[in-house]
């Protein structure tokens, strides 16, 4: 696509100096995200303010111009990826924490704030924002947004959804509005907050943010358990997740993941069927208890060992094996499918041993393991050459149609942007697909806002 003059010539007057870039290297570096997608826009601006971002939406929609809005680019379903060309606004320049409100449990925050540094700012108040992907040193707010970009916190604190008031947003029209309340507390019309969060800048251009903070608690245990196989785990996990102490961060980890970690990391990753990290939190006077709770809840059919770490080297040492997967996958499959699908926790057994058996009829590497209180599994597949290639999207179709079986869903947090959006008639009904595409209309009339990217 080539830019209109008039179009060109408006992008000038609101974006000076190095706030626009046409330059083709510059463009290449907003041109992919970390699904490893890749597509051209025809020009890259760097909003700083909420009247900018208003004048560049009119501006492409006078000219039927495509835009994409982008946060720093961590997400892995190509969400970001300026598939039409266009025009791609980075908020990475809209960085600033505007206001910190502890006695209101809130925090006002631009777009391009990054994860990592809103929680360092938050610590000396004694609160926390809950949402934390595994990207959080590096992705930005805006992002987590769009996404419903979340983390193994999730399953006791909740998403972004759960997470924010209210927002201040440009819709595809170029109308400037503001959604949600500054209160915890709110009952007054469409709830147009959580309808943008997750909708991956296909309805509106945000802004800013009131985030909903958290106290942070003084006390955390992080404990181990180790089983004979994934089934005993995932049982394990339904019962953790029925009995009342909710643990902060619960996660599973198979033992062909196990086996790959191992290698990559030496002799501190155990070697078993399946495990499962567990962190408890809350203030010392009740983390005995819960402790407690939770371990007798973990106990059963088929545990090895637990273990309670004493100290932070021991809580480090515990976690090793979760941190020593994303690299050991990078050694085995440089285009390895990460899926985030999602079902009832109580299924999660099901779901386990049926990709165990897909893995086996496709002959395809998978390794699962992610944030199993909320039965939430990163599968991941690991094709080795053209052949695996071929049989893993095959074994992926029969993947998304065994989740939905089980009740669940496609995605926990990643998004459905480009990779999923050929399976979303597989999740949801036509007449629930029309409703989405009415609102998508409402909002953004031209279809101009990152066009071709999670409706089907």
């Amino acid at each position: 696509m080539t830019l209109p003059s008039a179009l060109l010539e408006a992008l000038h007057a609101s974006f000076a100096g190095d706030a626009l870039s046409l330059a083709e290297a510059e463009r290449l570096a907003y041109a992919y995200d970390n699904s490893r997608r890749n597509a051209l826009p025809d020009a890259v601006v760097f909003p700083t303010t909420h009247e900018q971002t208003e004048a560049l939406v009119r501006a492409c929609r006078a000219h039927g111009v495509p835009l994409v809005a982008r946060g720093r680019g961590t997400n892995t379903t190509g969400a970001t990826v300026p598939v039409g060309g266009g025009v791609v606004a980075s908020f990475e320049r809209m960085n600033r924490i505007l206001r910190i409100d502890p006695d209101n449990r809130l925090a006002v925050v631009e777009p391009g704030v990054l994860n990592g540094d809103l929680q360092q700012a938050l610590k000396p108040h004694g609160f926390f924002w809950p949402p934390d992907p595994t990207s959080s040193p590096w992705c930005s707010i805006g992002g987590n947004l769009a996404c419903n970009s979340a983390g193994p916190r999730t399953v006791k604190y909740g998403s972004p959804r759960e997470n924010t008031l209210g927002m201040r947003a440009v819709a595809g029209t170029g109308e400037g509005f503001r959604c949600g309340t500054y209160t915890s507390k709110g009952s007054t019309g469409y709830d147009l907050t959580r309808l943008l969060i997750g909708s991956e800048g296909t309805l509106a251009l945000i802004t800013e943010a009131t985030l909903k903070l958290t106290p942070k608690p003084s006390g955390l245990r992080t404990l181990r358990a180790t089983y004979r196989d994934v089934g005993a785990a995932a049982h394990a996990v339904a019962r953790i997740m029925a009995q009342p102490v909710t643990p902060c961060a619960l996660e599973f980890i198979d033992d062909v993941a196990l086996k790959l970690a191992r290698d990559h990391g030496g002799d501190s990753v155990p070697l078993a069927g399946a495990m499962l990290m567990i962190e408890v939190d809350g203030e010392p006077d009740t983390l005995d208890g819960a402790v407690e709770a939770v371990s007798r809840a973990a106990r059963g059919d088929g545990l090895d060992s637990l273990q309670v770490a004493q100290t932070a080297e021991e809580t480090q040492a515990l976690w090793s094996a979760r941190k020593a997967l994303s690299p050991a996958q990078r050694t085995i499959s440089p285009n390895k499918i990460n899926e985030d699908v999602v079902v009832p926790v109580s299924r999660l057994p099901e779901l386990v041993d049926g990709i165990k058996r897909l893995a086996a009829k496709h002959d395809v590497l998978i390794v699962s393991f992610g944030h199993a209180g909320n039965g939430n599994l990163h599968v991941n597949l690991l094709p080795r050459d053209d052949a695996e290639r071929e049989r893993a999207h095959a074994c992926l179709a029969e993947v998304f149609a065994l989740v939905i079986r089980l009740d669940g869903t496609l995605s926990g947090e990643h998004g459905i942007g480009l990779v999923k959006r050929e399976f979303m008639p597989l999740a949801l009904q036509p007449s629930t697909l029309g409703l989405m595409r009415a609102v998508k209309a409402a909002f953004d009339p031209d279809g101009i806002l990152n066009p071709g990217k999670l409706l089907p």
